[in-house]
Formats: C-alpha cells, sequence, structure tokens
C-alpha cells in the first residue's frame, strides 16, 4: 500500500495479523486507489475467504481488455474469423476409450440426419457448421477435460447452489414446515426469486451488457446476422419467449432463415429460471451451467445446417442493431416486475406438471390394459420409448446395459417435458449416492457417473411437443405479422433443436473419460492422490470390496467412486 502524502491526507495504518486492518481514504482519494487498498487488504488477511472476491475483479479486468481490443482491433479479428475467408483446421484428439468413438460416430449420425432433412441442402454453408461445432467442442473440451474448466465451473456451480438457497428464507417465511415435504414448494420459490434477480439485472444493463460480448464472440466466428446470434445468446441466461424480446423490432424484417434460428435457439437452451429449479432436484449444477452455455453455438450451427440461409439479411452490422429494455423506473420496480412475471411460469410448470403426470398414468394404464389382453400387461410408455430411443441413447456413448433406462428419460423429455425427466434423473442419482444395489429384481436402479452427465446434457432443452404452443403463441404475439412463418417453421425447429441436445450429449460423452467415473471424479482423483496413495488404493480391492485407511475411512460410499481405481490410472504395477 503505497504511503503517498501528496495524494492521501491521512496515514494508512498497518495492525499486527492477528488484528483487523483499517484503511481509510480521504474525499480527494481516487475511487479506483481505494478498491485496490480493499482489495489487498482482504487478500492479505484471508486469501482464502476472499476468492469470490478475486475471481470478481479478474472477471472485471477481463471484460475491460475485452472491451479495449475490440474497440481498437475488432475491425482486425473480425476480417480474421469470417467463415468465408477461413480455412477449419481439426485439431488431434486422443482417444482411448470406444465409447468416445461411439459418441463421435453420434455427433457424425445427428449432422447427417439434419442434412438429409435440410430444408435447401444445395445452400448449406459448411463452414459456419464447422465453426459453430467447433466452439461448441472447445466450450467442452475446456469445462470437462481440463483441470482449470473443470474448477472454475464447478465453483461456479456450487456458488449458484448458495446463491439459490436464499430463496428459503422466503418460501419457509410463507409456507413455514411444507417447504420440507412438498415438492411445489421446494422448486417453484427458486423460479420466482431467480426470475426476480434477472429483471433487476436487466434493469442495471449487465444481462445486456453480457448477452452482447457472447454475441459478437460468436457471430465473428459462426458468421451469423446480429439479430439471430443475439437472441439466441440470450437463451443461455432466459427462455424461449423471452430472449426474442432483445430483438423485437427486428423480427419483422428478419429472414426465415433467422427465425427459424432463433426458434433452435429456444428449444435447445433452457432459461436460468429453470435452471435453479433443476439444481434444486439434486442434479450438477456445473453440467447444466457448460450444457447450456454449449447449446448456444451449436443451435446456430445446426440450424444452419436444418435452414440454410437462402435470402438477404438486412441485418449485416451490429452497429444499427438496439439492445431492447426493460420499462421499470427503478430497482425496486424491477425487482416486483420480475417476480409478478413469474407467476405466469410458475403456473404453467404446476399445470403442465399435473397434466402430464395425470395423462402419463393414464396412458401406462390404457397400454398395460391393451398389453393384458395379449399376454403383455407391464407394457408401458417408457417401455415403448426404452426400445425406440435405445439406438438414440447407445450412440450418445451410454453403455448397452444402460442405454434402455437414458432412453426412457430421453422420451419423457420429448413427449412430455423436460421437468419429469430431470426429476427421474436426480431419483437415479439419488439411488446411486445412498448406495442402493445396482439392480434389484429386473430394474435398475441407478446408473453410472458418465451416463448421468452425458443424460444431463440431452435434457438440457425445451424441445418437447408440450413447448410448441408456448413457442408459437409467444412470437406471434411480438410479431403478429409473421404467425404464418413461426407456424410452418416451429416442427422443423423442434426437431433440430432436440438433435442440438443430443449432439450436446455426444459432446460430453466425447470429452468425459472412463465408463462410470465422470471427468469431475477423475480430476479428483488425480489432484487428491499421490501415485503411492494410488497404489495403495488399488492394492487393496479385494474380490471387488475396497477398503480405506485414515480419513479416507469416511469418504462417503467411497466404494461408488475409487471401484476400478487401478484401471483409472492406468498402473500395470497395481496387482
Amino acid at each position: 500500500i503505497p504511503e503517498n502524502k501528496t495524494r492521501l491526507n491521512e496515514k494508512i495504518v498497518l495492525y499486527p495479523m492477528n488484528y483487523p486492518m483499517k484503511v481509510k481514504c480521504s474525499k480527494n482519494q481516487s475511487p479506483d486507489n481505494c478498491y485496490v487498498a480493499y482489495f489487498i487488504t482482504a487478500c492479505v488477511l484471508d486469501f482464502e475467504r476472499a476468492t469470490a472476491l478475486v475471481v470478481l475483479t479478474s472477471l472485471a479486468v477481463v471484460a475491460k481488455a475485452y472491451d479495449l481490443v475490440k474497440t481498437y482491433h475488432g475491425d482486425n479479428i473480425t476480417k480474421c474469423f469470417i467463415p468465408a475467408q477461413r480455412s477449419i483446421s481439426y485439431g488431434h484428439f486422443k482417444c482411448k476409450r470406444p465409447e468416445q468413438l461411439i459418441s463421435f460416430g453420434g455427433v457424425c449420425m445427428f449432422i447427417l440426419v439434419i442434412f438429409i432433412f435440410s430444408a435447401h441442402r444445395t445452400e448449406v454453408a459448411w463452414k459456419s457448421v464447422f465453426w459453430g461445432l467447433g466452439l461448441q467442442f472447445c466450450i467442452g473440451l475446456f469445462v470437462i477435460r481440463t483441470e482449470p474448466g473443470l474448477t472454475a465451473f464447478q465453483w461456479l456451480g456450487e456458488h449458484v447452489q448458495i446463491f439459490l438457497n436464499y430463496t428459503k428464507d422466503g418460501s419457509s417465511f410463507v409456507f413455514g414446515p411444507l417447504v420440507l415435504d412438498i415438492f411445489a414448494f421446494q422448486a417453484l420459490p427458486i423460479v420466482i426469486f431467480f426470475s426476480s434477480v434477472m429483471s433487476v439485472l436487466y434493469f442495471l444493463g449487465i444481462m445486456q451488457w453480457l448477452i452482447i460480448k457472447i454475441a459478437w464472440v460468436m457471430q465473428i466466428t459462426i458468421g451469423t446476422s446480429p439479430t439471430e446470434t443475439l437472441s439466441v445468446a440470450g437463451n443461455i441466461f432466459v427462455g424461449q419467449t423471452e430472449a426474442p424480446l432483445l430483438i423485437r423490432p427486428y423480427l419483422m424484417d428478419m429472414t426465415k432463415s433467422e427465425v427459424h434460428a432463433v426458434m433452435v435457439g429456444g428449444f435447445a437452451t433452457i432459461a436460468g429460471s429453470v435452471m435453479g429449479a433443476f439444481i434444486s432436484f439434486g442434479i450438477d449444477a456445473s453440467s447444466l451451467i457448460s450444457a447450456s452455455v454449449m447449446a448456444a453455438p451449436c443451435a446456430l450451427a445446426i440450424s444452419k445446417l436444418s435452414y440454410p440461409e437462402t435470402e438477404e439479411s438486412k441485418f449485416t452490422s451490429e452497429q444499427n442493431i438496439k439492445v431492447a429494455c426493460g420499462d421499470e423506473q427503478n430497482i425496486l420496480e424491477a425487482a416486483s416486475s420480475g417476480a409478478s412475471t413469474s407467476i405466469c411460469l410458475v403456473a404453467n410448470i404446476v399445470v403442465n406438471l399435473i397434466a402430464f403426470l395425470a395423462i402419463l398414468a393414464f396412458i401406462n394404464a390404457s397400454l398395460g390394459w391393451l398389453g393384458g389382453l395379449v399376454g403383455f400387461p407391464s407394457i408401458t410408455f417408457e417401455i415403448i420409448c426404452s426400445y425406440v430411443l435405445m439406438p438414440v441413447a447407445f450412440m450418445m456413448g451410454i453403455p448397452f446395459e444402460e442405454s434402455f433406462i437414458v432412453a426412457e428419460l430421453i422420451g419423457t423429455k420429448l413427449f412430455l417435458n423436460e421437468f419429469l425427466a430431470y426429476k427421474k434423473l436426480s431419483e437415479l442419482k439419488s439411488n446411486r449416492v445412498n448406495g442402493l444395489d445396482e439392480i434389484i429384481g429386473d430394474e435398475r436402479q441407478w446408473i453410472s457417473v458418465r451416463s448421468e452427465i452425458i443424460c444431463t446434457y440431452a435434457l438440457c432443452g425445451f424441445a418437447n411437443f408440450s413447448s410448441l404452443g408456448m413457442v408459437i403463441g409467444g412470437l406471434s404475439s411480438i410479431c403478429p405479422s409473421r404467425r404464418a412463418d413461426i407456424s410452418s417453421l416451429v416442427l422443423r425447429a423442434l426437431f433440430t433443436g432436440t438433435c442440438v441436445s443430443l449432439i450436446n450429449a455426444c459432446i460430453a460423452g466425447l470429452t468425459t473419460v472412463k465408463e462410470g467415473l465422470g471427468a469431475g471424479y477423475n480430476m479428483f482423483l488425480y489432484r487428491s492422490f499421490s501415485k503411492s496413495n494410488q497404489i495403495l488404493c488399488c492394492s487393496t480391492v479385494n474380490n471387488g470390496t475396497i477398503s480405506f485407511e485414515g480419513s479416507w475411512s469416511t469418504v462417503t460410499n467411497a466404494t461408488l467412486y475409487f471401484t476400478n481405481c487401478c484401471d483409472l490410472f492406468d498402473y500395470t504395477d497395481c496387482n
């Protein structure tokens, strides 16, 4: 801390480390210098406690650097990344497991299917498609296969969970002990809280600023127009009917390909408020966040493969695009407006859950009655989905014996909604964590961690038939003159958005290693064990049972995570 008497009217007093440190700034002291002093003080006293402050400060520095680079070198960067002027460079990816090769085959299969059903196959801009898929793959590689990316997203997921837990203060005051027992009082208040927070962030301009930054990166690489890119980038944070509000004045003049891309972006991602509800189920927060981020560039790429651009877009420069803002006058009004707006979303979730659970029970009862007449009384909707969609699950990299139950979840998400699918996935995860037997009778009780990760990516999206009415109604109310185009493109967009989620899952399967162990646990093992401890762990395996000594003896369900650890580390001298 500099002691410059020409700039400071008061001395800075340094106390011993066991006493609090006080820093006083005079009235003419620069706010930046005051913050630097505060930042250094926090880090010196307890760096671990100040981790969040360090992260936020680093993000602010990166954001400022981003603005400076874009201002002074943005044009040069844009020229370098124009897809028509650049060739695609294919990175080398080392694949040691057959499951990863199957996942790669799944990516190729879904791309081929989309190409076959493309509206204009001869007009496909392949370089834009590959740029989008390349961005998606790089994000997945960073998040899943690198320790910094894994640590960053795990940290983000943990703090999102901590942030969402503040909902309990409000919901417990209103509902009392019912919060602990009733699903609606646990998950739905999170939607209200998150919607209110998002409204405040929009009022402050933080969300618009962040969305514009993300959109610019995708635009200069993939080569899509500013309007469609801005809407798809907004879908990372908000829902399929809220994101198009960012480009509301321009929907009337957008091409059919751009409108299709807007709808695909809505189907392929989930809103932040709904994501909070899924996290409350017990779904891994970091996987959900990364899945929604990865889906954005993939949605743009695959939408241009499904419905290529054949018209001349009127929006070629972001200089003419103005991001819409809310009408609130202050933060309190924004918070109240966000909470009030979420009433429709919460009501929609409740009525859909009630309706579709009832419909599912009726369908299963009807199928059981019809099947009983021919000797198959146990047939259900889930069983039909498991056999029809099993090849899809298998091509994502799911082991054959687990592909049937994952296919059930995909069918539930596609034909009913993602809420039911994630609820069933959370039950499977709970069974695994609680140490339940893998198979009881003929029914599988849980799936491996790797399959859970892949399934989390596959279910991340609003692409289901119950969302069709929401998309048509939402976009048509924003731009009534495009109702005919929206209605004619919505089924294609639903199919494309579903494929985007499945490609996302294939990328997760391609970058996640070791059947039964996710990348997160691999990194945890590598960081936590020395080579001697790893060999000791492997040498204590007797007939499939692992014993631990010292602090490791208290690890919850350790046998689930450390089974076959010799195979994990490829030690030939473990035995």
